[in-house]
């Protein structure tokens, strides 16, 4: 009898956790786009102001040149042995 009391409560909550996520998922997915959407026009709006991000972009993208320009270490060229 506790068994079948066990699969019974296991498969209400199954079918509930089911119909909640019917209901949730397409409200927290359209809150997601919003969001996103809300960002991307923030990062690309063309209101007069360059976002400090591309400008950020810009400078790190300067210092990486930089970097890689400078000399790691030495070529060695190997021989193969026969």
């Amino acid at each position: 009898m506790v068994f079948l009391r066990t699969i019974l409560i296991i498969l209400l909550i199954y079918y509930l956790l089911k119909i909640l996520a019917k209901w949730l998922a397409p409200k927290f997915f359209a809150y997601l786009a919003r969001k996103v959407e809300t960002r991307f026009q923030e990062t690309f709006s063309n209101d007069g102001q360059q976002g400090s991000r591309l400008d950020d972009l810009k400078k790190s993208r300067k210092k990486n040149k930089v970097k890689s320009s400078q000399k790691i270490g030495e070529y060695i060229d190997f021989e193969e042995i026969d």
